[in-house]
């Protein structure tokens, strides 16, 4: 479908898929019992829905199975797209040892550093690679999407590599704000930022009526 979506309701088919998971294929759920899993309103999950065709059957709900299918296919995950790792630092290094990406059709193929002491070692199943091999081995691995570990200084440049190098989706977490062409997708995840978010919370919590 090529009417235009707003990027909101990408997030939110997310949240619908993950409340299904605990049910079994041939079970029915009705938007409403949608709306008490997600906190989302059944107004809301129907008009997410109907944004890429008729889901469901009205007054009786949504077959799990047919759904979940379908969700999968919107979101692009009903395929195994394959990951770069740039920065095996305390965080990359984490990422790499977390069994959800694989499970949900992400598939981490290369991990790169310019530590040489981590350079050769093993690290969640992966021979960390040379950062100076990035172009060669991305386009050898055949990488479609990257995630970015490394310090500030190098976010950009490191970016900029990956760019040239023909990926075209990253996930970057050093706190800064890339500068991407429009053909790239970017999404920054600064988690300090989420922290500040949180402790602004609880320090007005006591001016919240």
């Amino acid at each position: 479908m090529k009417a235009k979506i707003s990027r909101s309701v990408i997030p939110r088919l997310s949240v619908y898929y993950r409340a299904l998971i605990s049910y079994k294929e041939g079970d029915v759920v009705s938007s409403r019992t949608l709306s008490e899993l997600t906190g989302y309103t059944a107004a809301q999950i129907r008009r997410d829905l109907t944004y890429f065709g008729q889901f469901g059957t009205p007054g009786r709900g949504y077959v799990v199975g047919d759904l979940k299918k379908e969700i999968l296919k919107i979101l692009g995950i009903d395929k195994v797209w394959n990951v770069a790792l740039i920065g095996v630092g305390n965080l990359g290094t984490a990422l790499l040892s977390y069994k959800g990406f694989h499970e949900q059709g992400f598939n981490i193929i290369a991990a790169l550093d310019s530590d040489p002491k981590k350079i050769g070692k093993k690290m969640g199943g992966i021979v960390v690679g040379r950062i100076g091999d990035l172009k060669k081995t991305v386009q050898k691995k055949n990488a479609q999407m990257a995630i970015v570990t490394v310090p500030v200084a190098a976010a950009q440049e490191t970016i900029n590599s990956l760019i040239k190098a023909g990926v075209k989706s990253i996930l970057n977490f050093a706190p800064i704000r890339p500068r991407v062409p429009a053909s790239v997708e970017l999404i920054n995840i600064d988690l300090s930022i989420e922290l500040e978010k949180l402790a602004h919370f609880l320090g007005n919590k006591a001016n919240i009526k």
